[in-house]
C-alpha cells in the first residue's frame, strides 16, 4: 500500500502556522540574549533556568540518538507520552469524524485522549492468548481510521505483541500505526526502531519513565518519520520540556550501566516472583510477562487487593478490565519489597 502522509493530516493543521519563539528564528552563535523578554539578572535557582530552555530538546535529541541508534530527526519529545498520543489525535482526527482502533485490555490513555478530542473509538478486544484479532480487525477499519494503537509489551496483560501481526497492519492501514514500547526494555523481543525505514506510517513510543526511573520527570520519546516528527514539533507548545527537565535527562542518560543492572535485577525478580506466587494456595495463573510486572489470576482479587492495602502495599487491582477477571497487576519492586509483599500474600486467608 503506498501510504502518504498529507493525506491523513487534518486541513486546518496542515494549513496552520506554528508559533515561532525566537530561538526558533536564531540559529548560531550569541552572547547577549535581548529577544524573549526574559530575566537577565538571572534567577534564585539554578544557572540557565531564567531563560527559556531549547524548544527542539536538540542536545537531549542527540543523546538519544546515540543510545537508540535513530537519527535526531526522527525523535519528538513529549511531556510524558501521553502528549505524543494526545498530538497524534489533533493532527490526524477529524473531531466527530475519523476513529482509531484499540485492543483492550490495554492503555486507559489511549481512550482517555479520544474521548477528550472526540474521536470515535472501534474497541477490538484482545484474542484468549493476548494477541491482535487481526480478522475483526480487517472487518472493522474503513476510510476513516486513521490510527491503530498497540502497546507491546502490553499494559496489563503483560505480553508482547507478535511483530508479523504489528505488520499486516502496517501493510493495509491507509493511516498511522503506533507501537506503544514503554516496557521495551524488560522484553524478550526487540524494539521495532529498525522497521522505521521501511514503513513510512509506523510510531514508536517509548519512555524514560520506567527502566529508566524517570517517572517523575515526564519524558516521552516518539519515534517516526521526518513528515510525522516534522507534525508534532508543528502542533506542540513552544517550551514543552523544560530547562531542568532537560539538564536531568542529559545526565540520567550517561548513567547506562545502571539502567542495564536494574533491568537485569527487575527481570530476576519477575522470574522469581512468578514461581513464588504459583505456590499460594488461592493464585489461578500468573500470566508470562515482557514487563516489569505480573498480571495474576486470583480467587477473590478484589478482597486481596483490601487485605494489602490495609497494610500499606498498594498493587493495581484489574479485577473489572475485560480478560482480566480476577486478576492483580503487580509491579516488580526491590527484592526486599517482593519478600514483603510475599510475607503479606501468606498471612491472607482465602
Amino acid at each position: 500500500m503506498s501510504f502518504e502522509i498529507n493525506d491523513i493530516v487534518r486541513p486546518n493543521i496542515r494549513q496552520l502556522t506554528p508559533y515561532s519563539s525566537a530561538r526558533h528564528e536564531f540559529s548560531g552563535e550569541a552572547s547577549i540574549f535581548l529577544d524573549a523578554n526574559e530575566n537577565a539578572f538571572g534567577s534564585p535557582l539554578a544557572a540557565n533556568v531564567n531563560r527559556y530552555p531549547d524548544p527542539l530538546q536538540l542536545a537531549l535529541k542527540e543523546k538519544i540518538s546515540s543510545i537508540k541508534g535513530v537519527p535526531a530527526g526522527n525523535i519528538f519529545i513529549g511531556n510524558g507520552s501521553d502528549e505524543a498520543i494526545d498530538l497524534l489525535y489533533r493532527i490526524f482526527c477529524e473531531p466527530g469524524k475519523d476513529n482509531v482502533i484499540l485492543y483492550p485490555p490495554t492503555y486507559g490513555m489511549y481512550e482517555v485522549c479520544a474521548e477528550m478530542n472526540n474521536v470515535e473509538v472501534r474497541k477490538i478486544p484482545l484474542l484468549e492468548n493476548f494477541q491482535l484479532n487481526l480478522d475483526a480487525t480487517a472487518e472493522m477499519i474503513d476510510a476513516n481510521t486513521k490510527l491503530i494503537f498497540v502497546c507491546s509489551p502490553n499494559n496489563p496483560t503483560g505480553n508482547s505483541m507478535h511483530k508479523a501481526d504489528i505488520e499486516t497492519l502496517l501493510n493495509n492501514l491507509n493511516g498511522l500505526v503506533v507501537v506503544d514500547e514503554a516496557y521495551i526494555n524488560y522484553a524478550r523481543q526487540k524494539t521495532m526502531i529498525p522497521e522505521l525505514t521501511e514503513y513510512p506510517n509506523l510510531v514508536i513510543l517509548q519512555t524514560l519513565s520506567k527502566a529508566w526511573g524517570l517517572a517523575g520527570l515526564r519524558i516521552g520519546m516518539a519515534f517516526a518519520g521526518e513528515p510525522v516528527i516534522t507534525l508534532l514539533n508543528k502542533v506542540k507548545y513552544p517550551y514543552n520540556i523544560s530547562t531542568a527537565t532537560q539538564q536531568l535527562a542529559m545526565e540520567a542518560l550517561n548513567n547506562i550501566s545502571s539502567v542495564n543492572n536494574w533491568t537485569k535485577s527487575t527481570v530476576e525478580q519477575r522470574e522469581w516472583m512468578a514461581g513464588q506466587l504459583l505456590l499460594l494456595s488461592f493464585t489461578q495463573k500468573v500470566y508470562p510477562s515482557d514487563a516489569n510486572f505480573l498480571l495474576v489470576k486470583m480467587e477473590n482479587a478484589r478482597k486481596i487487593y483490601e487485605f494489602l492495602a490495609v497494610r500499606g502495599i498498594i498493587v493495581r487491582d484489574r479485577s473489572k478490565v475485560i480478560l482480566c477477571d480476577d486478576c492483580l497487576r503487580i509491579t516488580i519492586g526491590t527484592g526486599d519489597e517482593n519478600k514483603q509483599l510475599l510475607a503479606a500474600l501468606k498471612l491472607y486467608k482465602a
